[in-house]
């Protein structure tokens, strides 16, 4: 191969632990992320399951060896516009938007943030929150240097073209509105696609009341609600202000309409149970499933676990006949227990677990890359192979939820594997 650059796209997990183990192979990899930030969706957990690790903890390092990797090329805010060659040369055109804050100068210490104008709503924090047109979008956010937004920002958008207030506030001169984006030009040798996964929009299930019923959330709000880096710093405080007491968890929320298992919504759902008994022990919680998903040599104890806390579990005849409704002031949940009559659940809060969708940008990238999608809109990988790493243009490999639903090992066990095919590659054994 002439070349040994590597192109990643997407600095979730996945990324990220493919980019470690691609420079110390020897290759130079340039990691493109299209946030201001890298960690992915795993950054929005406070623990992840089986074995309730903080999910910080073991982030953290992974995004601190990224930001200091000297073979490793961070490319914020920046997108992959154009592919062209074949694998070992392959021409790469990628768009990055001016951040008009200095990565060198900036020290993180936010001093910007409150002189701003402008409040937006919190899209790392779905929502939850608010956060102005120059912030981070979370604490503990890596790297820690703020971005501005410049749809919003009144002097960037020439409504208020006077208005420099960020820029006054800094004692450190980070602060350049003359910054412009740019088109960078890379030559690589090969690319791993892992751009991670979006989550069903559950306006679209009118029949769980989501955004028609204060205090039922998605999985993710619930994530973040939870956590001690949220908008709440881990206090459970529903929109009412209240403690949830009751709980409803619904499971598979879009499953038969997606066509396929997320594979991962059982778990993390009985996780939220672990959550809410150790803020709140006496909460009464029931979990409504239609068959549950636990795979895996440690699953089922951690399973077995919840039902010790005496969290019911609530098999419905289809999941798609349970609804949400207010009455009394309370949410009810209508389901179906079996063949058996209606039932109903008061509660005061709802979280509901929806489908993992491939992310929203993966139709458009598929067409750069010249890769096709299957039928459910991930990438595919090759037909006619066992692995799931391969794509029909050789050179490009896939890992992570880009390819399809999955856990945290097991993007990072298929992350392993992309780079075990890149490396190959490199050796000239992609045949072997």
């Amino acid at each position: 191969m002439k070349k040994q650059n590597v192109l990643i796209i997407g600095a979730g997990v996945a990324g990220m632990e493919a980019s470690q183990l691609l420079t110390e192979a020897g290759h130079k990899v340039y990691l493109v992320e299209k946030e201001s930030l890298i960690g992915g969706q795993t950054i929005k957990f406070e623990e992840v399951y089986p074995n309730m690790e903080c999910s910080t903890c073991m982030v953290s390092p992974k995004q601190q060896e990224i930001l200091q990797n000297e073979n490793i090329e961070l490319l914020l805010l920046s997108e992959v516009k154009e592919v062209n060659g074949t694998a070992g040369e392959f021409k790469v055109k990628v768009k990055k938007k001016a951040s008009y804050v200095s990565l060198a100068n900036c020290i993180g210490c936010g001093a910007c943030y409150e002189p701003c104008p402008v409040s937006l709503d919190n899209n790392f924090e779905e929502g939850l929150s608010k956060m102005k047109a120059i912030a981070v979008p979370c604490a503990g956010a890596l790297p820690n240097v703020p971005a501005i937004d410049a749809e919003n920002c009144l002097h960037l958008n020439g409504k208020k073209k006077e208005c420099q207030a960020c820029k006054e506030a800094c004692m450190f001169d980070a602060i350049d509105f003359s910054e412009k984006d740019e088109t960078l030009d890379l030559e690589v040798s090969a690319i791993i696609v892992a751009t991670g996964f979006d989550m069903l929009d559950l306006k679209k299930l009118s029949q769980y009341g989501y955004n028609q019923k204060d205090n039922v959330y998605t999985a993710l709000e619930f994530e973040r609600l939870y956590a001690e880096n949220g908008p709440t710093e881990g206090k459970l405080i529903l929109r009412d202000g209240e403690t949830p007491k009751t709980i409803g968890i619904i499971h598979c929320a879009g499953r038969e309409e997606q066509g396929y298992c997320s594979a991962v919504c059982c778990m993390y759902s009985t996780k939220f149970s672990h959550f809410l008994k150790h803020k709140v022990p006496e909460a009464k919680i029931k979990e409504f499933h239609s068959d549950l998903c636990i795979p895996g040599k440690s699953h089922q104890k951690f399973y077995q676990e919840a039902l010790k806390k005496e969290i019911e579990f609530i098999r419905c005849r289809n999941i798609q006949d349970i609804s949400v409704e207010k009455k009394n002031g309370s949410l009810q949940v209508n389901y179906q227990n079996g063949n058996i009559e209606k039932n109903t659940f008061k509660a005061n809060m709802i979280i509901v677990a929806p489908a993992m969708l491939p992310g929203k940008d993966t139709k458009n990238l598929a067409e750069t890359l010249g890769l096709s999608l299957d039928e459910k809109g991930f990438f595919a990988t090759k037909s006619n192979e066992l692995s799931p790493i391969a794509t029909d243009v050789e050179g490009i490999f896939v890992a992570g939820c880009a390819e399809g639903p999955k856990d945290i090992p097991d993007s990072i066990a298929q992350a392993e594997a992309a780079v075990g095919k890149v490396v190959n590659l490199s050796q000239g054994k992609i045949n072997e």
